[in-house]
């Protein structure tokens, strides 16, 4: 079975996260994938973030009627910094050893790697799919990053899109999407009482109107 890990502050979830999602599923034929809201992300420090449940509930609320897509409440329940080499380590402890992990993230996200605690152990663990959204641009970027800061060990397959290093995981390059749609758009939008109907789920506007967030 092939699962993808893609955690992140959904701060709100909104419906470019389903279409990338979606599109992520299909390519790389996973059969699941979980998302993962953080409770304390030790990387981001966001004066508006909304409560890690509320957070939950409007990710929870977006996947209904989605097969194959769940939400994981890992990072809400340990105590402390959410690390994702220890949410990692959970999922494969609770999955068959022939279960291959996918850890999703976009480009940013994996060029701030450097930061991450246990990184190292990241890359011998779980392969990283990096979601490349609208043109190749920031490629070269990517390859300078692994070459410099991960190793010098990888090689780039064109064929497949893929890195690949004799010790460690592989690094996938998957073309997603360019949604133009942004957390900080919407939470921008909902602050300055702009309309935020297509861009959300209804039932996550319906969460962000009723509990007030963002105001």
């Amino acid at each position: 079975m092939n699962i993808g890990l893609f955690g992140g502050t959904f701060n709100p979830f909104h419906n470019g996260h389903i279409g990338i999602i979606q599109h992520i599923k299909k390519t790389i034929c996973l059969e699941k994938i979980f998302l993962i809201p953080s409770s304390t992300p030790p990387h981001k420090s966001d004066i508006n973030l909304a409560p890690a449940n509320d957070r939950f509930q409007m990710v929870q609320e977006s996947l209904k009627g989605l097969d194959g897509f769940w939400v994981s409440d890992k990072e809400l329940v340990r105590k402390g910094p959410s690390f994702t080499i220890d949410t990692i380590t959970e999922f494969k402890t609770e999955f068959s050893p022939h279960t291959r992990f996918f850890l999703l993230m976009g480009s940013d996200a994996f060029l701030d790697m450097t930061t991450w605690e246990r990184k190292d152990q990241i890359f011998e663990t779980v392969q990283i799919i990096i979601m490349l959204r609208g043109q190749w641009k920031n490629f070269h970027a990517i390859a300078s990053f692994i070459d410099e800061n991960i190793s010098k060990g990888y090689t780039f397959n064109q064929q497949d899109n893929t890195f690949s290093h004799k010790k460690k995981q592989n690094i996938i390059i998957c073309n997603v999407p360019k949604i133009d749609i942004s957390s900080t758009m919407i939470r921008e939008r909902v602050k300055n009482n702009d309309s935020i109907t297509d861009l959300v789920p209804a039932n996550v506007e319906k969460i962000i109107r009723t509990k007030e967030l963002y105001k």
